[in-house]
C-alpha cells in the first residue's frame, strides 16, 4: 500500500484547499493585505477614483510622476497616469531595458450605469436619470438595489467638479423600482435576459416638486436646483459629464467564517491592487517591473485610455529612449502576466462548468493557458514554455495556485487585455482570482485566492 501511495503522489495531482497549507504566519498577512484591499476597492468604485487611489498610495511610497524626455536610473519608481483613467507605474531595475521588462497589466473599469447625455425626465411627477449601461450586466441585477451617482462634470467655462452622492452615511441613495410580482406575470414569462430593457434602467431622482412653480416639469426643476446649489451645475453641463451609478455600499466579509470577500467591482480590481501592492512593495529589480491598470477592458479594451490605446508604448518607448533602447527590442524580451479574474465553480449551477477544469474557491490564484469563447476565439494562448516557467516561479515563492478554464467549451467565455499585449509581441499569461457572481452588483471572491494573487505576482517580480 506505501508504493501504491507513493506512486499515486508521484503521479497524479492532486489539489487541496489553500487553508490546509497555510501557516499562522500566513494567515495573519492574509487577513492584513485583504484588509488594505478592501478599502482600496471601497475608495475606488470608478475608475477615476482607483487612479486617484492608486496614485496618492504610489506617492507614499517614493513614487513620483514621469516626465518624457527626463533620464532615468537603477531604482528610480514613477508613474504616468493617462487622461485620469488608466495609470501605469514602474519600478526601474539594474538590468538595461533590453533585457526587457516584467509587465502586471490589469484593468480598474467596471461594469456600471452611465447617465445618458440627456438623463433627466420627468413623467407622472416622477424625476428619472436615463442610463445607458456600461459593460457586459445582467440588467435584472441592477433593481431594486440602492446605488451611488458618482463621476465628473466639465462645466461651460471647463470648470471641473466632482460629484459624489450616496457614499456618506446620510446621503440619499438612488434606485430603479422593479415591478412587483402581482402585476408581473407578463414579465415573469419572458426570457430572463428580457425580463427588465435597457431602456427601463432609469434612477429614481426625485418625486417632490418645485415649490412656487406653476410651469412644467416642476420635479425635474427641484432635482436640478439641488444639483446646481451643491455643485453649481445646470442641466447643460450634463452634456459634458461622466456620472455613473454603482452600488452604494461598502465591502464586507461573507460567511460566518469570514472567509471571502463581497463587492461591487472585484472584477478587476481585485487584480490590480494585487499587482499595485506587489510594486508598491518591489525594491531594486533585476529588471524593470511595470504595473499596468488600464481602463475600457469591460468594452474590448477600446479608447485612448484602454489597452489598445498607444499610451502604453509611448510609455515604455519613452523610458527605452533614455537608454537608447529599441521599444521593438524591449518588447521581444519582456514577459507580461496578464492579471484579469476567472471565473469560480458554483455548485449551483454547475451544468456550465467543466468541473476537473474549473477554479476553485480557496485553491489560489487561477492561471488561464488561454481564455476567449467557444474555440478559443480573442484569447491570447501561452506557449507550454512560458507555462511551465511561471508554475516554477510560483512554485519556489509558494504561491497556491490551480489551472482554470472560464467554463465549458460551448457555454461562452470571455476575453482579458492578454490579447493586445500578446500583440505587442509580449509572451502573456493570464491570471487571476477566481470570482463567483461575476460582473454582479455584488461579487464574492475568497480572501485566500485574493492574498494569493498578490503573492503571485510578487513572485513574478522578483524573479
Amino acid at each position: 500500500m506505501s508504493e501504491q501511495k507513493n506512486l499515486r503522489e508521484a503521479l497524479l495531482l492532486e489539489q487541496k484547499n489553500g487553508y490546509d497549507r497555510l501557516s499562522d504566519r500566513e494567515l495573519a498577512e492574509l487577513e492584513t493585505y485583504c484588509e488594505g484591499y478592501k478599502d482600496y476597492l471601497n475608495r475606488g468604485r470608478t475608475e477615476r477614483e482607483c487612479v486617484e487611489t492608486t496614485v496618492a498610495l504610489a506617492e507614499a511610497q517614493g513614487f513620483r510622476p514621469f516626465v518624457p524626455g527626463q533620464a532615468v536610473k537603477t531604482g528610480d519608481r514613477i508613474y504616468q497616469v493617462n487622461r485620469g483613467k488608466a495609470v501605469m507605474l514602474a519600478v526601474i531595475g539594474e538590468q538595461s531595458l533590453a533585457d526587457g521588462i516584467i509587465i502586471g497589466a490589469a484593468h480598474i473599469d467596471s461594469p456600471r450605469l452611465d447617465l445618458k447625455p440627456h438623463p433627466l425626465t420627468e413623467d407622472a411627477e416622477l424625476c428619472t436619470l436615463k442610463t445607458h449601461y456600461y459593460g457586459g450586466i445582467r440588467k435584472y441585477q441592477w433593481v431594486a438595489i440602492p446605488l451611488e451617482l458618482v463621476g465628473v462634470v466639465v462645466k461651460a467655462d471647463g470648470t471641473q467638479v466632482k460629484v459624489d452622492i450616496g457614499r456618506d452615511p446620510g446621503d440619499p441613495v438612488l434606485t430603479i423600482p422593479d415591478l412587483l410580482p402581482h402585476l408581473a406575470d407578463k414579465q415573469s414569462h419572458k426570457p430572463l435576459f428580457q425580463g427588465i430593457e435597457g431602456e427601463q434602467l432609469n434612477l429614481l431622482a426625485g418625486s417632490r416638486p418645485y415649490a412656487g412653480d406653476d410651469g412644467s416639469d416642476r420635479v425635474k426643476l427641484a432635482v436640478m436646483a439641488i444639483l446646481n446649489e451643491k455643485y453649481g451645475i445646470t442641466e447643460a453641463d450634463l452634456i459634458s459629464a461622466e456620472l455613473c451609478a454603482v452600488p452604494a455600499y461598502a465591502p464586507v466579509d461573507v460567511g460566518l467564517d469570514r472567509s471571502m470577500i463581497g463587492a461591487y467591482g472585484q472584477d478587476d480590481r481585485v487584480c490590480g491592487y494585487a499587482t499595485l501592492k506587489a510594486l508598491l512593495e518591489l525594491g531594486t529589480p533585476k529588471r524593470t517591473c511595470l504595473c499596468m491598470l488600464a481602463d475600457k477592458e469591460e468594452v474590448g479594451s477600446m479608447g485612448v485610455s484602454g489597452m489598445q490605446s498607444q499610451a502604453f508604448d509611448t510609455f515604455v518607448a519613452d523610458l527605452c529612449d533614455s537608454q537608447d533602447v529599441a521599444l521593438k527590442d524591449c518588447f521581444a524580451r519582456s514577459f507580461c502576466l496578464s492579471s484579469d479574474v476567472t471565473a469560480a465553480y458554483d455548485p449551483n449551477f454547475a451544468e456550465v462548468y467543466d468541473k476537473g477544469n474549473a477554479a476553485m474557491l480557496n485553491r489560489g490564484v487561477g492561471l488561464c493557458k488561454y481564455t476567449g469563447s467557444r474555440g478559443k476565439a480573442g484569447a491570447s494562448d501561452a506557449s507550454a514554455e512560458l507555462v511551465g516557467k511561471v508554475r516554477r516561479t510560483l512554485d519556489r515563492a509558494g504561491v497556491i495556485w490551480q489551472m482554470a478554464e472560464m467554463g465549458k467549451v460551448d457555454e461562452g467565455g470571455g476575453g482579458t487585455v492578454a490579447l493586445y499585449m500578446a500583440n505587442r509581441n509580449i509572451e502573456t499569461l493570464d491570471a487571476g482570482t477566481p470570482v463567483l457572481a461575476m460582473h454582479a452588483p455584488f461579487e464574492v471572491t475568497s480572501k485566500l485566492d485574493c492574498y494569493m494573487t498578490y503573492r503571485a505576482m510578487k513572485a513574478v517580480f522578483e524573479d
